[in-house]
């Protein structure tokens, strides 16, 4: 038999007794308990456990002991097994004492039990949370009993998670809670600058950089848009500027080194990857999507076009759908690839609520109904905290509410759901199409300076220690390639601005 630490007998009992007078409680747990063999740690319940689902899955919705041991029969050291354990008579006093009404309840204890039993597993003491070697304090004993039937799995997990990050805080990175005397520190922070000045990685597009100063680590940058404008190309750009090596450079007819590969996650929310795929090649080679998709390549096209591909392949360039998500999955999937690949720069397409995220929302909440905007705050405050905990850069981009039509000003309060959104980020700017009252003011630029009339607009309403803030970045934007090229800056009243371009060389931050 299996250790008692963690296990909850007389809730598997239940589980299989229930399971097998009513089987359509299997598609019942299937919705919110996704049962495997480490909930079964008793070889004997996860053989019968395991008869009954299977025949379930095979349409028998009225089970009798006969059927499960003809099942049994077989296979051959199950069956013995069931034998040796006097399966009939266990399983007629499961379903003799089963309680489908409680049937959620019981599936739950399992789970948590599952879950500390997994903890437990790697040497960590739960006992503040529930003390198995307790046998004497019955207070106690009452106390951590209401506290496991209360919380849900993912509390347990959080409390357990926050212990151990706790332990980092104050171990790996020297988190302490005492004040810090300027005069202390103010050296310090001017030769850091001296060594290695505020930039972050390039990302992609002419002044971009200058105003941005790159892709900088423990900062949370947005960028926005209406549907249709490039949210989501502009983003893959970048992600693929940060990651890839090189790229094709259309004015000079030839592939160019673009800095050092980092490890850069992509979290789509709603295109597939093979989508994505697609625009990646078509943003290295210059290449139009159309021509991929459609396999009309010309032959210098081709040629790029496998270039393209070999490089990506060679490219630390990772990526996640998550269609249905909630902050937490959001969270677990950036310390994933932190972990296992090492990733400091994320690319999460787009912050918006979910089924998933409001489920998640009303539970922490203990049912108390926050509004849209409430949540898309919680949202950014999340992303903001894991930029500064794990030291990395994360873009992401919102959608705009109908306002963006008749707004004078495209700034934070076009983002739609919550304008709050743009408190916690660093930088802030809007993608927009260039409207006819945009051509007829920049006439006079555009014929005096010899640039070509720009397609798009880049709003840069929130701009957290740099210059060029409250402004637009003109650009001519080629959406098959997902290139975004940026000619010149001017303020809201389209007066011109000089900007440089920055070239960064390095990464430092």
């Amino acid at each position: 038999m299996a250790k008692a630490n963690y296990v909850d007998f007389p809730s598997t009992l239940q589980i299989i007794g229930c399971m097998f007078k009513q089987p359509t409680l299997i598609d019942q747990a299937g919705d919110q308990y996704l049962f495997s063999e480490r909930d079964f740690p008793n070889e004997f319940h996860r053989i019968v456990f395991g008869a009954i689902f299977n025949l379930h899955q095979m349409g028998v919705d009225h089970l009798t002991i006969k059927e499960i041991e003809t099942y049994l029969q077989n296979y051959e050291q199950d069956y013995a097994r069931y034998k040796v354990e006097n399966g009939a008579e266990w399983l007629a006093e499961a379903i003799k004492n089963a309680e489908p009404d409680n049937f959620s309840y019981y599936c739950s204890r399992v789970k948590k039990m599952t879950l500390l039993r997994e903890y437990a597993a790697i040497g960590l003491d739960l006992s503040f949370i529930y003390d198995v070697n307790n046998f004497q304090d019955a207070a106690k004993k009452k106390r951590q009993e209401e506290f496991l039937d209360n919380a849900s799995l993912d509390e347990l997990a959080n409390l357990i998670d926050e212990r151990i990050e706790n332990i980092r805080r104050e171990v790996v990175d020297n988190f302490t809670d005492d004040a810090i005397v300027i005069g202390d520190v103010i050296d310090n922070v001017l030769e850091e600058l001296n060594e290695a000045p505020d930039m972050g990685t390039p990302l992609y597009g002419r002044y971009v950089n200058t105003v941005t100063r790159g892709a900088r680590l423990k900062k949370l940058y947005l960028r926005s848009a209406a549907s249709g404008v490039g949210k989501t190309r502009s983003l893959l750009a970048d992600a693929c500027y940060i990651a890839c090596d090189k790229i094709y450079s259309l004015e000079d007819q030839k592939w160019i080194d673009n800095g050092i590969k980092q490890s850069t996650l992509f979290i789509s929310t709603e295109m597939e990857i093979k989508e994505l795929v697609t625009m990646a090649i078509a943003f290295l080679s210059g290449v139009n999507e159309e021509h991929i998709l459609t396999q009309t390549l010309e032959f210098d096209e081709k040629e790029r076009v496998n270039t393209a591909v070999e490089i990506l392949k060679s490219s630390p360039l990772y990526m996640e759908e998550l269609p249905d998500f909630n902050l937490r999955d959001i969270e677990n999937t950036i310390k994933k690839n932190i972990r296992t690949n090492k990733t400091q720069y994320i690319f999460l397409d787009y912050i918006h609520t979910s089924i998933k995220i409001l489920e998640e929302i009303a539970t922490r909440s203990k049912g108390v109904k926050l509004r849209e905007d409430n949540i898309l705050f919680l949202f950014s405050v999340n992303l903001k905290n894991l930029c500064n905990q794990f030291n990395i850069f994360i873009f992401s981009a919102t959608q705009l509410n109908q306002d963006w039509k008749t707004a004078e000003i495209p700034d934070q309060n076009l983002l739609r759901g919550a304008k709050s959104i743009a408190d916690k980020i660093d930088y802030g700017s809007i993608l927009l199409d260039v409207t006819k009252q945009d051509q007829e003011s920049l006439q006079e630029i555009v014929g005096t300076n010899g640039y070509d009339m720009p397609n798009v607009k880049m709003s840069i309403y929130k701009n957290r220690g740099n210059s060029y803030n409250k402004c637009y970045l003109w650009m001519k934007a080629d959406r098959g390639t997902c290139r975004f090229d940026p000619l010149f800056c001017t303020s809201y009243n389209y007066e011109y601005i000089p900007i440089a371009e920055t070239k960064i060389t390095n990464t430092y931050r």
